[in-house]
Parts: structure tokens; sequence; C-alpha cells
């Protein structure tokens, strides 16, 4: 059988058309030098800012300084094991973490590896580690609140939806507590909470998780954590991965709060990233970008316009000071970006005062549009006549002779004070925090011993639990008419003439 040339030409062409070779380009560079969790590499000329690299022994890293003949890469894993020398490959992705649904209830770090035993997560979408925060036009204005189910906060310093507050004070001064009574109080809020752990303790963050399942909070919450015992580039990945999690929810029209707790140890790590890197050292040895880390990050924070879905990311940062000095660097530089503060002092936590919140430093920018109209009635009074209390108390240690209306001011401060106290993991609900702050402003109080006043306000809330009528219509409008408030006078009067009829029954005989 003879081939004819014009068919060996055309299965020649056909084989050629065909023939599809597949080509694996890489750009591979070399390790020049080591050390500190620091790579210096040689030839990834394309390399980009922010990019993920891979090295031999199963180990990332992050381009971080792009120079003119080399790439400074902050590494992840056990980098001691990289020898110089060895190759380096571009992954040509940004550092990027898992989202969505799956993280709900889990432990994780901040690139996206489960810490809580409970198997891999299985999420399809990711998202990058830093992203642009939302235009001017893409937002709206702060206006419904978010509560944190603490009396101090929610009438004083109010948190609303989108807005980025920072909880400020010494060390053991109560801020992760107020960021867990949080949490636990956003059930049924149709709210994500997710906890960064930046530079803890694990023991610290194992006791949060116990306390957040148990209280079946988890249900809605993701904690990121990157230890006290890992190393810098993690900690610093850390909060920037918490927000590219709230990010998802927020453009998927839901509502997330992302708290990082503390701001204060993540300086600190980028601090000895940069300075490993040879970056140039400013005031008190931090970068001159040290506050830009920070304003990236908090940024993000936003409640996004209706057409864009209208779903927000709260920001709630943590900054630990020395010795109540909130005039230090990095203090000074989360104030003036943030929307208020919420300012812990220790003299007043060892006094007992709890939480410890000093009301002339504390402040939320957002002010009253993100209260309800209940709240604003009952809480304009408040932080003046407890400002004036502090005043007064501080005028009145002197010992000398004071006026009847001047008594009546520090009778009438310590009953507030009374109030306001409350104990760990027991957040208030908004219409029963309202009850509260009413009685004590409107004189309901000045004849209760200051002793009797949390037993007073702890039986009257369930009294009117069990009454019902009057808290749930102040839960469904969130007003405060004054129809209402003569109801709520007379429940609160009668349940009064109770109380004082069981406190003399309680008394021993004389």
């Amino acid at each position: 059988m003879k081939l004819r040339p014009d068919e060996i030409t055309s299965i020649l062409r056909q084989q050629i058309e065909q023939y599809d070779v597949e080509t694996d380009l890489a750009e591979v560079g070399t390790v020049l030098q080591l050390g500190d969790g620091i790579a210096r590499v040689y030839g990834l000329e394309s390399c980009v800012s922010m990019e993920m690299i891979e090295l031999e022994h199963g180990v990332t890293g992050l381009a971080f300084n792009l120079e003119e003949d080399n790439v400074g890469a902050a590494l992840f894993g056990d980098w001691e094991q990289v020898k110089e020398g060895e190759p380096v490959r571009r992954t040509g992705r940004v550092g990027d973490v898992p989202v969505g649904d799956a993280l709900i209830g889990r432990i994780i770090d901040p690139l996206g590896n489960p810490l809580d035993g409970g198997g891999p997560i299985e999420s399809s979408e990711r998202r990058p580690l830093e992203f642009k925060a939302p235009g001017v036009i893409d937002r709206q204005p702060v206006k419904e609140p978010l509560q944190t189910g603490i009396k101090a906060i929610d009438s004083m310093t109010n948190v609303g939806r989108g807005q980025r507050e920072l909880i400020i004070g010494d060390r053991s001064t109560g801020k992760t507590a107020i960021l867990v009574d949080t949490i636990l109080n956003q059930r049924g809020q149709d709210m994500i909470c997710i906890y960064v752990a930046i530079g803890q303790k694990a023991s610290t963050v194992a006791q949060v998780y116990e306390l957040l399942k148990d209280a079946g909070a988890m249900e809605y919450t993701i904690i990121v954590m990157a230890s006290a015992a890992e190393a810098a580039p993690i900690k610093w990945m850390a909060p920037y991965a918490g927000a590219a999690i709230g990010e998802y929810f927020m453009f998927d029209g839901r509502h997330a709060v992302c708290m990082y707790d503390d701001l204060s140890k993540h300086a600190d790590a980028y601090r000895q990233m940069s300075l490993l890197l040879r970056r140039p050292p400013g005031r008190e040895a931090f970068p001159g970008d040290v506050f830009y880390l920070h304003s990236r990050l908090l940024e993000r924070a936003c409640k996004l316009s209706d057409e864009l879905g209208g779903g927000s990311l709260t920001a709630l940062p943590v900054i630990e000071t020395q010795a109540g000095d909130i005039s230090a660097y990095i203090p000074t530089n989360v104030i003036s970006i943030t929307d208020g503060q919420i300012f812990l002092q220790s003299d007043l936590f060892f006094s007992g005062v709890r939480p410890a919140v000093n009301v002339g430093t504390s402040v939320s920018r957002v002010g009253s549009s993100a209260q309800t109209k209940a709240m604003k009635k009952v809480a304009g009074r408040l932080r003046l006549e407890l400002a004036q209390y502090r005043e007064l108390e501080a005028f009145s240690q002197f010992g000398s002779e004071l006026d009847p209306e001047t008594q009546k001011a520090l009778a009438r401060g310590e009953r507030m004070v009374a109030t306001l106290n409350q104990p760990q993991y027991d957040p208030w609900p908004m219409q029963e925090q309202v009850v509260a702050i009413y009685a004590g402003i409107n004189g309901f109080l000045d004849d209760i011993p200051v002793p009797d006043v949390p037993r007073f306000q702890q039986e009257l809330r369930e009294n009117l639990r069990s009454e019902g009528a009057v808290i749930k219509e102040i839960a469904e409008t969130g007003d405060l008419p004054d129809e209402l408030a003569e109801r709520l006078n007379k429940e609160i009067e009668r349940f009064k003439e109770r109380f004082h009829v069981a406190d003399e029954e309680a008394a021993p005989a004389p």
C-alpha cells in the first residue's frame, strides 16, 4: 500500500495542530541570606509586594521589601530548615486567607489553618489580607446601635454598627472582659463576631473559647489566634486576616464585629519585622509607617451604602497603656484613627467600679445617632451627672462643710455608679438598661442605701420581666414616650414599696 505525499502532508499538519506541550514556567530565585524569620532572595525580578513565595521544606514567605537586587521576605513555618542557596518560587498570588461560613465556630491561625483539632476547613472562597477600604460614596453614616449589653458603655460611649471604638487601658483593667460580654450579647442579633487574639497566652485564648462555647456564643463567633509563642510575621498578619474574614460578611450584606486584642502587641511585632528587614527606625524605634499600619486596617470597618447591600463591619481595637499614659506614641495614633475610645482606669478598677470606665476621658464620636430613642432620653443627663459627681467627690475629700445641694448630688452620683456597676458575663438587654438608668436619674434610688442599689436593680429587673408589658413595649418600639414613662413610674413605685417591706423583714431584730 502506497501513501501519497499529500496524505502524509495532511496527517503531519493535523498532528502538528493537535500537538500541545504543557509548559510550566515558574520564576525561581535563590535564598541569599537567612536569619530571624527573614530571608533575602535573589532572582525574583517580577515579584510584587505582599506576594506569597514558596521555599523548600513546606515554608512559605511574604514579600515585604522589593529592593533593587533582592527581595526581603518574612517567613512562615519551620524556616530554620531552609538553607542559603536553596530555590525560591513565586506563587503569583498575594497573601490571602480563606473566608466564609465554614469558619464560624472555629479557631484558626492567620493563614487559615485550624487550631481546634476539628478537621480541615472546607472553604472555596479566599480574600486578600490587604484590601482597599471602601470610599466615601460607598459608605453611609453609622446609625444602627451595636448593643454591648454593658450599661456604662451603651448609655454613654455607645457603639454603632460600622463604627471603630477603641478600648484602652492598663494591664488587667477588664479590656478583654468587655469584648467577651459584647460577644455574649450578640446572641440573636444577626451579628458575626471575629475575635483576633494577637500575642495572647494560648491558655487565655482557650479560656475565652471555653467560656463562649459554654454560653453557646461560638455558633456565631470565629477566633483568629496568633499566640505569644508565634513569630512576628504571624502576629503582624492576624488582624488583617480578621478584617478580611469580616469583609466577606460585610460585602455579603451581613453584619460583623472584629475585635483586635491587642494592637499594642501588633505594633511591637511590626517593629520587630521592620528592624530585621533593615527599614529605618523612627520614634521609639517604630518604623515611619506605623500609623499607616493601623489606619489601613481600621479604615476597612464601615457601614456600606444600601446599593452595596447595607452590610457593616465594626472594629473594636484594644490598646494596652503603661501606667495610664494615653499620650504615648501608639495610643495617640490609634485614638486619632478611631471614632472614640473607652478608657478603663486602674484606680477605678481597684476601687470596685466594674467596668472601670473613666467618664471624662471616654467618648463616642458617633454619639446619640447610634442610640435608640429610649436610651437617648435617659442617658442624656447621665454623663453630666456622673462628671459632676467625680468633680464633687474630689472636692469633698477636703472635709469641708457641704451644702445640701452638693450632698444631694454626691448621694445621687454614688447611686448611679452603683447602678452602672455590672458583674462580668452578665450583659443586660437595652430595655432593662433603660429602666435601670431611668430609676436612677429620676430619684427612685435616692432613699435606698448604696449597698442595696445592685439588689434593688436586679429585683426590679426580674419584677418588670414577670409583669412584661412595659419592658416589652420599650423593646419593640425602642422609645419611651410620656405615657409609657408614667406607667413605668407606677411600676417602679409599686415595686419600691414591696422592696422596703422585704428589706425590713430581712433585717435582724434589734
